[in-house]
């Protein structure tokens, strides 16, 4: 086979399919269709990082196929390239669409617990009652909110003082004790209640 000039789609296949000068086929599919596939990135909200990462999925996926007698040759190796590209990246974008839903609204949550817990505090809470809630949190998020709420540390300052990884990694610490202290007296109308006064009476 001919590896220089221009390779036939039964040449690529034969490449692949035996083995043999597939590095030579496989350049050849980059310098001839490569801008052609990344340019269907490039105008789909993606950028040449993106075009990368997809053009070397469908061609890894497109070599399985080949190898396992998948791709019937119905299309030129050029068009079904395309088609790969273009699903594959469609596939990507809603993938990422949901994560940005689901970072969305996990940002959200997380900014209407803090609003829920600021709203009992703010207001010269009773430290007795609000302290006996941390406790049953347990050791950790008790040492947590009461070095933010009561002693206003930063969560750079709180990183030094309790075993986290980073302050990523405490906010989201800090964020599931919120919540769990916002169930607690959520599900329980008497600790909700005697809360509710105590935060009355301590304006």
């Amino acid at each position: 086979m001919q590896v220089s000039g221009k390779l036939t789609n039964e040449d690529l296949i034969l490449a692949i399919k035996s083995g043999t000068n597939i590095d030579e086929a496989i350049s050849f599919i980059y310098k001839n269709y490569y801008s052609l596939l990344e340019n269907i990135v490039l105008s789909n909200n993606g950028n040449k990082a993106d075009a990368e990462d997809i053009i070397q999925e469908v061609l890894v996926i497109f070599i399985e196929m080949v190898n396992k007698d998948k791709y019937r040759a119905e299309a030129s190796v050029k068009s079904f390239l395309y088609t790969l590209t273009r699903n594959l990246w469609i596939s990507e974008l809603r993938k990422k669409s949901s994560a940005q839903k689901r970072n969305t609204s996990y940002e959200d949550s997380r900014e209407l617990i803090e609003r829920d817990i600021s709203d009992y505090l703010v207001y010269h809470e009773s430290r007795k009652l609000v302290m006996t809630l941390f406790e049953k949190l347990g050791e950790k998020c008790n040492k947590i909110l009461t070095y933010f709420y009561y002693d206003n540390f930063s969560m750079k300052e709180i990183l030094q003082k309790v075993d986290y990884e980073s302050e990523q990694v405490l906010r989201n610490k800090k964020y599931k004790c919120l919540k769990g202290l916002i169930n607690m007296v959520n599900s329980s109308p008497g600790i909700k209640e005697n809360l509710k006064t105590a935060l009355q009476n301590g304006k």
